[in-house]
């Protein structure tokens, strides 16, 4: 620590960050900065121990009407801001249970206590499972190689991956010509923009480098005559966004102030794509979760994001955060059971998490191949060691997830807006939507072969979504400024109702509640004609009666008994882990 940092501002705050335009908060810091020098010459010195030590402190999210006000609450309870999080008109802070309890008390101030985000916990390795290979052929089977034979391969793009970090691999450093195509990095953890250096990897987990590449790998796998990209976008341009250590944590706040560094500088690296590819377990509506309410500004401002629907599958509303987010567009996984030319036994894989979402909309938007498949890993990264049987000794690992689907997805959706560059948000999850594929029991039935609250309309098609005329949006009877202002709140066309063997049927209907049809039931034409009507919102009305009993009203009685109305319920001692690496089978 240098003798003029404050001893309670983050490493970031001291060092500053090129080019980010806080602007807003830019005072209030300063501010803090002041405030904080006559307390660092004590600890410089090398003070004798305090035989009174000062109270724990608890990591929180402070929101307020703006993030100067939070910062100024903050230091008036005595508490010490560590993160601006102006994206939701917050800041986070240090402040003991005593501080944090006073501030849950003043008007105008909501606390919520920093939720850890790690990865979870990776299960033994089954020493009887033995690896699969090769890889899944994942840009063939959404038909993006032949687009690449047309030009349309993310050329004036940029993807931004918050991940683990960046594998400096040829693949990922330059695109297709050999150009340079990293724009920039930037460490969340830190709050550092990383200079960019070829020698150097940041990525010493696996995770982001894998699904990083997936998205945008430019390496050749075919022959120079007749080349084939391992990546979905091979020309797109990358932003690496570190938010998860090497061991895959992290916290709301860290991971809150990587998505505000994107929205501070989407426009200046061209961000349309943001790939988020981890998922923790919802604790309250989708609009009264703070990372979801940044996911919410990026939106709005304009980057398409994806987001994996997490691996706690093959159950209902086992959806997670963020993508349990009705705008975005949220991705499953499906698997070719090794057959790649066969696609009668593709199946949704067992661990891809099901929808509705407790407020009722059908997710995921959308399926793609999320079985073994093959990425970019260094061999020395914390994954490859723990499961080296799935590496291949050089530089790719094969992996199953909800992850790797994402990044397929946003690879996609990087080479619609090469194509059409004017599209919205709205209409390139309504383009990615109309073009899917569901899965249904034969050629031409209209039985389908799973849910739309697994399947959504069906498997990703690079090639008839980037072809796609449509003019129509997603999103219909929402309204996000209302929704992120607090002015408005919205559910989905889903519903259910009890069987009779203790067991729940979930159906979509529109507003009014008339059915649309029993969720298993779909032509593949009715997702074109219809307008993706189940995919709408609509106002609450006074209550309805959800699964394990749950009546919803005002407010939601959760079904571990916590009341959500106006806000989360944080206990002093929650703890959710969120998982960007969680170990499936390799289905």
């Amino acid at each position: 620590m240098n003798s003029i940092d404050p001893p309670f501002l983050t490493h970031g705050m001291r060092r500053g960050l090129a080019g980010s335009p806080r602007r807003k908060t830019a005072a209030v810091l300063r501010q803090v900065a002041v405030l904080g020098l006559a307390l660092t010459p004590l600890l410089l010195a090398g003070a004798p121990a305090d035989p009174h030590p000062a109270p724990l402190q608890e990591t929180v999210i402070v929101q307020a009407a703006s993030a100067e006000r939070a910062a100024a609450l903050v230091l008036g309870a005595g508490g010490a801001v560590t993160h601006d999080l102006h994206i939701i008109r917050a800041v986070g802070a240090d402040l003991t249970a005593e501080q944090a309890a006073r501030l849950r008390q003043t008007a105008g101030a909501r606390v919520w206590q920093g939720r850890p985000v790690t990865t979870a916990g990776k299960p033994p390795k089954d020493e009887d499972q033995e690896p699969e290979l090769p890889g899944f052929d994942y840009a063939a089977a959404v038909e993006a190689d032949r687009l690449h034979a047309l030009g349309i391969d993310g050329t004036g793009v940029t993807v931004a991956v918050m991940d683990t970090g960046h594998f400096s691999h040829m693949g990922l450093n330059k695109n297709t010509s050999n150009q340079g195509r990293v724009l920039a990095q930037y460490d969340a953890l830190l709050d550092y923009l990383e200079p960019f250096n070829p020698m150097f990897d940041t990525d010493k987990n696996g995770h982001g480098a894998h699904v990083a590449s997936i998205a945008v790998n430019s390496a050749n796998t075919g022959s120079r005559r007749s080349p084939k990209f391992a990546g979905i976008a091979p020309n797109a341009d990358l932003v690496v966004v570190k938010a998860f250590d090497d061991l895959g944590r992290s916290s709301y706040a860290d991971v809150i102030r990587g998505l505000q560094w994107v929205l501070d500088n989407h426009a200046a690296y061209g961000i349309r794509v943001l790939n988020l590819s981890f998922s923790a377990e919802p604790q309250s509506h989708y609009w009264d979760d703070p990372l979801n309410q940044a996911v919410m500004r990026l939106w709005q401002a304009g980057v398409v994001v994806v987001a994996s629907a997490g691996n706690r599958g093959p159950g209902a509303m086992t959806i997670g955060v963020p993508g349990n987010v009705p705008y975005i567009v949220t991705v499953g996984a499906m698997s070719d059971r090794y057959t790649p030319d066969w696609q009668t036994d593709d199946i949704i894989a067992s661990f891809s998490s099901a929808g509705p979402t407790v407020e009722g909309f059908v997710k995921p938007e959308v399926v793609a191949p999320g079985g073994h498949i093959t990425g970019l890993m260094k061999l020395d990264s914390e994954i490859a060691t723990t499961y080296p049987d799935f590496h291949d000794g050089g530089t790719y690992f094969f992996m199953s997830g909800t992850s790797q689907a994402a990044a397929v997805v946003s690879g996609v959706a990087a080479l619609i807006l090469q194509a059409d560059p004017q599209l919205t948000p709205d209409e390139v999850k309504y383009r990615l939507m109309e073009a899917a594929r569901p899965a249904a029991y034969s050629s031409g039935s209209e039985a389908l072969a799973y849910s739309i609250f697994q399947q959504g309309a069906g498997m990703v098609n690079a090639w008839d979504a980037v072809h796609s005329t449509a003019v129509e949006r997603a999103n219909r009877g929402l309204d996000i400024a209302l929704d992120l202002d607090g002015t408005q709140h919205y559910r989905g066309a889903a519903n259910a109702y009890e069987n009779g063997s203790g067991n729940y049927v979930y159906y979509v209907s529109d507003a009014e509640g008339n059915l649309i049809g029993d969720g298993f039931l779909w032509s593949d034409d009715y997702f074109a004609a219809q307008g993706f009507l189940w995919s709408d919102g609509f106002l609450w009305s006074d209550g309805f009666l959800w699964s394990d009993g749950m009546l919803w009203s005002d407010g939601f009685l959760w079904s571990d008994g916590m009341l959500w109305s106006d806000g989360f319920l944080w206990s002093d001692t929650s703890a959710v882990s969120a998982s960007i690496n969680t170990w499936v089978p390799q289905e």
